[in-house]
């Protein structure tokens, strides 16, 4: 039976019982009837009896939602601390204590500017402008700063820290990799300007996020199995991708001494040019295959084998090179509704009248729009069943000694630094790049690279612990993570306490605390 929240009228009550025992009881009164609440125990003995006596007192009180009558010495005392706290003795520390501990972990530590160390954290807990990054500093941090340091020292952060974050970065990833780099990923981004002009670095041109209209940037990222990171690149906005890997990789392969280890890439970074190229240099490769782009006689074997769910077709190639094709079941599925789909928006913008004959191109699933006459725009549906063909069909280009399947294996872990790209500009937020002049755009990235990599080791410990905890999830915990400072009254001792944590958050902590 439930106890009411408000019990004005309860007392406590000792009953004799036929045994000679005394049990202690809370009862209350109400309409001049009693009722027992409670009973604590019953015993012989008086030391018990008082005992059993103190705890009804104490359930009395609790129950009852009274304050005690009068105020303690030890209350008073307390209220005195409470009463000469401000605003400023409580701060938020979980940015500092999560992130900042993983940050001196990796080594970033030895570098020995305050101001990288905070933008690069406020970065992970508060991606926010640079603007609003000194508002989070002063409200959370304590740090007054104005724009114009922060612009000063993006001004110079690039050429003087970009080659140290590298370095650090790099010794990381060898620990992780128990000192193998023996195969790295390449891949690249577009990243897009809230601006309309132009200058030698942010050009217009072909963006994968369909910003075409705003100036953008090419950022190329090297990374290791998992995707842990080794380097990064920027390049012009109107350059083509794939005239960025073979410089990018010989640069990083020398500075690191990576001795020609196997370079993975996707499609977009296929060219007869590129393969030449990397075997000129002696490099290993494993490219993905655009197979639609075979000769006529590559196309009819590949079709003419009808492959089963798993199974893999070798087709030897010019160069000691040769194409690798495999068939899944599931990605037959997923391609047949990305083409349903692109169908379906081709057919509502025909409807709607927005296609013009600028839109007739081989880009995505423009490639099923036909012009019938001179100004009328209509679905090829004879080209676009035919694509069924290939549902399902994944092609590899290599020269590598690796059996058929650990290419494939390998080519797969291409995801990473997919996911290293999203994290990058939705997790991280890099774009869009508020930015104007070169090396604070440089800066930035520099920034959010140093972030991406502490990310990344978060998210390493966090899966090695078996954490349900996501790395946004943690990013988010760290928001009401308080720390109070205060002075003691006789002693005026400044001490600093963690006020208690909630169960995630003190998971969080006890996780980063146990591995670094």
């Amino acid at each position: 039976m439930g106890v009411p929240l408000l019990l004005l009228h309860m007392f406590l009550r000792k009953k004799k019982n036929s045994s000679g025992s005394v049990s202690v009881q809370i009862i209350s009164k109400s309409s001049g009837k009693y009722k027992v609440l409670k009973t604590l125990g019953s015993s012989m003995i008086e030391q018990d009896l008082l005992k059993l006596s103190y705890l009804a007192k104490q359930e009395i009180e609790r129950l009852s939602y009274q304050p005690k009558l009068f105020i303690s010495e030890n209350d008073t005392i307390v209220e005195q601390v409470f009463s000469s706290l401000n605003n400023a003795n409580i701060k938020t520390v979980g940015p500092e204590l999560i992130f900042g501990r993983i940050y001196d972990s990796i080594g970033f530590g030895n570098i020995k500017e305050d101001l990288f160390r905070h933008l690069v954290i406020s970065r992970l807990a508060f991606p926010l402008s640079k603007l609003k990054t000194i508002d989070y500093l002063y409200r959370f941090q304590g740090l007054l700063l104005d724009i114009d340091t922060v612009y000063r020292f993006l001004d110079k952060l690039n050429n003087q820290l970009k080659d140290q974050v590298e370095q650090i970065v790099f010794a990381h990833t060898l620990r992780v990799l128990q000192g193998k780099v023996s195969i790295v990923f390449y891949d690249m981004t577009t990243l897009y300007f809230e601006a309309s002009d132009e200058d030698d670095l942010r050009k217009a041109g072909f963006s994968k996020d369909g910003k075409h209209q705003n100036p953008q940037i090419y950022l190329g990222l090297l990374v290791g199995l998992g995707g842990y990171a080794i380097g990064y690149d920027i390049f012009e906005g109107n350059i083509f991708e794939g005239h960025t890997m073979i410089p990018f990789i010989e640069k990083i392969s020398k500075k690191f001494n990576l001795n020609k280890p196997i370079v993975v890439a996707d499609a977009g970074l296929l060219s007869k040019d590129n393969i030449k190229v990397l075997q000129e240099l002696g490099y290993q490769y494993i490219i993905g295959a655009r197979l639609k782009n075979e000769p006529e006689k590559i196309k009819k074997q590949i079709l003419e084998k009808q492959l089963g769910n798993g199974q893999i077709l070798k087709i030897k190639e010019q160069d000691n090179t040769r194409l690798i094709v495999s068939y899944a079941t599931n990605r037959a599925v997923k391609d047949e509704h990305n083409r349903k789909r692109g169908l379906q928006r081709l057919e509502k913008q025909i409807t709607s009248g927005k296609l013009t004959k600028s839109n007739i191109n081989n880009k995505g699933y423009n490639k099923y729009l036909k012009l019938e006459g001179d100004i009328s725009i209509q679905i090829d549906y004879e080209k676009f069943n035919s694509d069924k063909s290939w549902d399902g069909l994944k092609g590899y280009v290599t020269n590598t000694k690796l059996s058929n399947k650990q290419v494939i294996e390998n080519y797969k872990n291409l995801w990473h630094i997919e996911k290293a790209f999203r994290m990058s500009k939705t997790d991280l937020r890099i774009r869009p790049i508020y930015h104007r002049l070169k090396h604070r755009i440089e800066a930035h990235i520099c920034i959010s690279f140093t972030a991406y990599c502490i990310y990344k080791e978060l998210e390493r410990v966090l899966y090695k612990e078996k954490s349900t905890l996501s790395v946004k999830k943690s990013a988010e915990l760290t928001h009401n993570m308080y720390q109070i400072t205060y002075i003691l009254p006789e002693s005026k001792h400044t001490k600093s306490k963690l006020l208690k944590m909630d169960d995630k958050q003190a998971e969080l902590y006890n996780i980063i605390s146990k591995n670094f």
